[in-house]
């Protein structure tokens, strides 16, 4: 059970990498709602992958008037986000496989419970 859930905490920590390094720009209740998750267990994925040295928190100027925070990727962050798509990939190979077993395994019993009437019926008009 361990190794599912470091799987799926690794999943969340990729996906994140990932849309960090197309939007920087993006609060951390933006990245919660795009991954599906609550603010809070976002915020504790953020704070993992600050504390790893993975993301680092940069100011920016998004107007004449304000500032905003961009989440940026450290060098750190860019390695270990392609040793994290090597592993994703591999594990979404590997569901897709399974999956595609699956359906051939259903697709078949749903033909032979299609076939067993019309033999039965065959033979019963004979």
């Amino acid at each position: 059970m361990a190794s599912r859930h470091s799987d799926l905490a690794e999943d969340l920590h990729f996906r994140v990498l990932r849309l960090l390094q197309e939007h920087p720009d993006l609060s951390q209740r933006e990245l919660a709602a795009k991954l599906g998750v609550s603010n809070g267990k976002l915020h504790y994925c953020m704070k993992a992958l600050i504390e790893k040295g993975l993301v680092k928190l940069g100011n920016f100027a998004n107007s004449k008037h304000h500032l905003g925070y961009a989440y940026l990727l450290t060098p750190k962050g860019i390695a270990q986000k392609a040793r994290m798509t090597s592993n994703f990939l591999r594990r979404k190979m590997a569901e897709y496989e399974a999956l595609q077993a699956e359906i051939t395994g259903l697709q078949r019993e749903l033909k032979t419970q299609a076939e067993a009437p019309a033999k039965k019926s065959a033979r019963g008009a004979q």
